[in-house]
């Protein structure tokens, strides 16, 4: 999946948090056109991530909830380590971890979660 199809997949998720998603509050979010977003919603139809039907809003699968999830498991491990461990600024913590989220590797990842409990966890002993 491409990083601007993981960012769609990711503000469809966000969004459902806060209630019914609309074509509408997916471009403004992502600051893009709605033919944009329409463009990455019917991809992401397709791979099987959510549905949507005009005028009726979009809707995660399960598929597409397990990605949507992981994508923000790493923005958040990411925004929180990089602001709370590192003392980036929250705007650039944020920044950096959408950018960050998309190129690290599940191996790197993995590693950097581990790392990270592992030092915490002697530092509270």
């Amino acid at each position: 999946m491409t990083q601007s199809l993981e960012d769609y997949l990711e503000m469809v998720s966000f969004l459902s948090d806060e209630g019914e998603v609309r074509v509408t509050d997916i471009a403004g979010r992502l600051k893009v056109s709605k033919p944009s977003v329409l463009s990455a919603l019917k991809v992401l139809e397709e791979q099987g991530c959510l549905e949507h039907q005009r005028y009726r809003g979009v809707r995660l699968t399960a598929k597409g909830a397990i990605q949507a999830a992981e994508i923000r498991e790493r923005h958040d491990f990411l925004t929180d380590f990089l602001r709370d461990t590192l003392g980036v600024s929250p705007e650039t913590a944020e920044k950096d971890a959408c950018k960050m989220e998309h190129m690290l590797s599940e191996e790197t990842f993995i590693k950097m979660k581990k790392f990270f409990r592992k030092n915490t966890k002697e530092k509270i002993r």
